[in-house]
C-alpha cells in the first residue's frame, strides 16, 4: 500500500495523506515524477509498462515514472524510481524538474536526463517495465495515434523533445 502526501494548490504539503488509487480530496493534489532519458542520437528511452499494472498495463510510456511517495520530496523520489525500475543511479539531490505540469488532481514533475546508456546494462523491476527500447520523436508520436503509448498530449512530447538540450538540463 503506497501512502502520498497531498499539497495545496501552492504545492504546500498539508499534512495530510491518501492512499495511492483513492479519490483526492477536493482542493488537494499529489505530487508525481517523470523522467525521460535521451541518447546523443535524439531519441529518448521508452519503457512497457508491465501487464500486471493496475493503471495503463503494456502501454508504452517515457523512461521513467512514478508518484511522490509519504515524506519524499519529488528529487527523491525521481532518484528512487530511476534505481528500482531501470537500475540506474542518479544523485538528483541537487537537481530541479525541468518541467512541472498541472493536471487535474496534482502536480507532474519531469526531469530529462542525456545519457547513452546500454540497454542490455539496464535492470529491469519486473513488477513495473516488461521492455525497453530508445524511439525517436516521431515514432513515439506514431506509437500515441495507435494506443500503443500512453494518451500524453501531442504537445507534451514534442516539448520533452524540444527542451532536452536547454540549460539546466542533465548530461552524464
Amino acid at each position: 500500500m503506497e501512502i502520498l502526501d497531498l499539497y495545496d494548490r501552492e504545492r504546500i504539503r498539508t499534512n495530510e495523506t491518501i492512499v495511492r488509487g483513492s479519490t483526492v480530496p477536493k482542493n488537494r493534489y499529489h505530487l508525481v515524477i517523470h523522467i525521460c532519458i535521451f541518447n546523443n542520437k535524439g531519441e529518448m528511452l521508452i519503457q512497457k509498462r508491465s501487464n500486471s499494472k493496475t493503471n495503463w498495463p503494456g502501454l508504452w510510456d517515457v523512461s521513467v515514472g512514478g508518484a511522490v511517495q509519504q515524506g519524499n520530496h519529488s528529487w527523491q523520489q525521481a532518484q528512487q524510481e530511476l534505481r528500482e525500475e531501470l537500475g540506474l543511479n542518479y544523485d538528483f539531490s541537487q537537481v530541479r524538474p525541468s518541467l512541472t505540469v498541472n493536471f487535474e488532481f496534482g502536480f507532474d514533475d519531469f526531469y530529462l536526463l542525456n545519457m547513452d546508456t546500454d540497454l542490455r546494462s539496464l535492470h529491469l523491476q519486473a513488477e513495473e517495465v516488461d521492455e525497453v527500447m530508445w524511439a525517436s520523436e516521431e515514432k513515439i508520436l506514431k506509437m500515441m495515434e495507435e494506443g500503443s503509448f500512453l494518451n500524453y498530449q501531442p504537445t507534451l512530447i514534442r516539448s520533452l523533445f524540444a527542451m532536452r538540450f536547454q540549460m539546466g538540463v542533465l548530461v552524464k
